[in-house]
């Protein structure tokens, strides 16, 4: 990692980068478009692992154009947002899921709005726009999730003041590590105290390993055909691609080095050139990733999770729009998670499924991802001032 200050995001036409100060302790980076008329309704995009407010650079234009004050900051533990602790020992809490909800409520209040016309979310900012939803409907008014279908509160277990006390099953790594091929779940190592040595310092480089994880994560990589999974056992998990279910003895910079793409696929990328990469390159060196990597050691432990069980058999009732790329694996990562949306969300749309796109889905096919969710704001958002 680097002393000093992030330089800016490359200038860009119709957008701006600034700086919110005092936002639950940190000074919040964002970029916006469609500033220039007061009173639109706002629109917040919240980005995923490991990305930056940078992700949705293709589509704020487009958002802005058909009426709307776009806003994506580099969320807490990313870019060029300061105020978090990057140390590994340091303590997490500040990382969990309500955290990241609570920030996004400080954004939207400190520009000067009472709710938002759409709060959107991709990967696990899909999780926390979902969750902000979850807690404070009179703001975040609708809901966008992206490749990540957060499916609820965990259920709280019912009626059962009678029940004897029962063994508990195996754990899903305990399970994963018993297979004939060993395996652990890309969460747990995310979460793990050798993750951000293994990812910040890969014997291929930085720019070779982030090239090569957006690469088998997009509709690139020929190893990318979801579907459902029937039952979610750890055999049946562990079909799913190994930059998810990984195997036990690997870290992720060995998990994609063998599918990385040749120079010449990587320099025909057309939706992220190395000009573009280069910026996730240098924010990362950076800040390292243990920030980002913090929210991974909150969710995959107790760290916050009563916080959401608090809210368990809860619906959302907003507006909801689910989308994901034909060619990500994100959608059925938690089993049965896709099929029960319905269940928490009575006002869902969708599921949709973009085609030419994998987990990066707003980067990959920007032009169709924005027209969907123009379509989805101007029959389905509310206006938020």
């Amino acid at each position: 990692m680097t002393s000093g200050s992030l330089e800016d995001y490359p200038a860009l036409p119709g957008l701006r980068q600034r700086y919110l100060h005092d936002i639950e302790g940190l000074s919040v980076r964002i970029l916006e478009a469609g500033f220039e008329t007061p009173g639109r309704p706002l629109v917040l995009l919240l980005h995923g692992f490991p990305e930056l407010a940078w992700s949705w650079r293709k589509v704020m234009p487009m958002l802005a154009q058909a009426g709307y004050h776009v806003v994506a900051p580099d969320q807490r533990g990313y870019g060029g947002t300061t105020g978090w602790d990057a140390r590994s020992d340091a303590d997490v809490a500040g990382f969990r899921t309500h955290a990241y909800a609570l920030d996004a409520l400080r954004v939207v209040f400190a520009l000067g709005y009472r709710s938002v016309a759409a709060v959107v979310g991709h990967d696990f900012g899909s999780m926390v726009a979902a969750y902000a939803t979850l807690v404070r409907p009179d703001v975040f008014r609708s809901l966008m999730m992206v490749s990540f279908p957060f499916d609820g509160p965990p259920a709280i277990p019912f009626d059962d003041a009678g029940s004897a006390l029962t063994s508990p099953r195996p754990s899903l790594a305990a399970e994963l590590a018993a297979l004939p091929r060993p395996r652990k779940d890309s969460m747990a190592f995310f979460a793990s105290s050798g993750a951000e040595a293994d990812m910040l310092h890969p014997p291929q480089g930085l720019h070779a390993f982030l090239r090569a994880y957006f690469h088998v994560k997009s509709a690139d990589w020929s190893g990318n055909h979801p579907h459902p999974l029937a039952s979610g056992s750890a055999a049946e998990l562990a079909t799913l691609p190994t930059y998810y279910i990984m195997d036990r003895a690997l870290g992720m910079a060995a998990t994609v080095a063998p599918d990385a793409p040749s120079p010449e696929q990587a320099a025909a990328n057309t939706w992220l050139p190395d000009a573009d990469l280069d910026i996730y390159v240098r924010a990362f060196w950076h800040t390292g990733f243990q920030g980002a990597l913090n929210w991974f050691r909150c969710h995959t432990g107790a760290i916050g999770r009563g916080e959401i069980a608090l809210f368990s058999g809860r619906t959302i009732t907003v507006p909801t729009l689910f989308v994901s790329g034909v060619a990500d694996w994100g959608s059925y990562r938690k089993p049965g998670a896709l099929a029960r949306l319905r269940e928490t969300y009575p006002g869902l749309i969708g599921p949709t499924f973009i085609e030419g796109a994998g987990h990066w889905v707003q980067q990959e096919q920007p032009e169709r991802f924005a027209a969907l969710l123009i379509d989805f704001l101007s029959g389905h958002g509310a206006d938020g001032k």
